[in-house]
């Protein structure tokens, strides 16, 4: 299988990009500056919003792992995937997005999100609102097979690589434990999983680790 992963020399897009290598996957590279990326991967040194169709023709699936956390820098994350949304737009190739946790439902009527929550921490709540501004404007999106996938509430970075994740939907699901957390390691074999199997194609799911 082909893998462009936009953004593969972040936290998240490393993680994806050495779980994409290491199932033997053809994997491309769409980064700003080439840091320490290995040999084994096709390698573009592009601005995210420079890339055109021809750069990714070539590819099955394309994963969009560009995050942002300033005030100058988070309206780009919704733009970022509205920009490769329209390049892939009518296309085959399917666009896999890293998404945010507080935008998933805490109740049946899916009224209410996370980041509702009295408890949600207000340093969050900007780069909060920029992830689900990205996955509102992709539900309206009939052109492109995207996928969106939220990580449980405590994503993190420096988590253990268990192997094991549990599946969700739209709706925040915890663990044996009560808890809802997964590490980027484990959170990275399920957005590859998903690049393999294509089972959630025009919808958003989220994942848990399984421990």
């Amino acid at each position: 299988m082909k893998i462009t992963i936009v953004c593969a020399n972040g936290r998240a897009g490393k993680l994806i990009l050495e779980e994409a290598v290491n199932r033997g996957h053809e994997v491309t590279a769409i980064v700003r500056n080439n840091r320490d990326l290995p040999d084994t991967v096709n390698i573009i040194e592009k601005d995210l919003f420079d890339i055109t169709l021809n750069d990714v023709k070539s590819s099955n699936v394309v994963i969009n792992a560009f995050g942002a956390w300033t005030e100058e820098t988070l309206p780009s994350l919704p733009a970022a995937t509205k920009h490769l949304s329209d390049i892939l737009s009518g296309s085959d190739i399917r666009l896999l997005v890293v998404g945010g946790a507080g935008s998933l439902y805490v109740n049946p009527e899916h009224t209410l999100c996370v980041e509702d929550g009295p408890d949600f921490p207000d340093i969050f709540k900007p780069v909060s609102a920029a992830h689900g501004e990205t996955l509102r404007a992709l539900r309206v999106r009939n052109d492109v097979l995207w996928t969106y996938l939220s990580p449980a509430g405590d994503f993190q970075a420096d988590g253990i690589r268990s192997g094991k994740y549990i599946l969700g939907g739209e709706e925040l699901t915890l663990n044996s434990k009560g808890e809802s957390v997964i590490s980027y390691a484990d959170y990275a074999i399920a957005m590859v999983d998903e690049a393999e199997n294509g089972n959630y194609i025009q919808k958003r799911f989220s994942v848990v680790a399984d421990y």
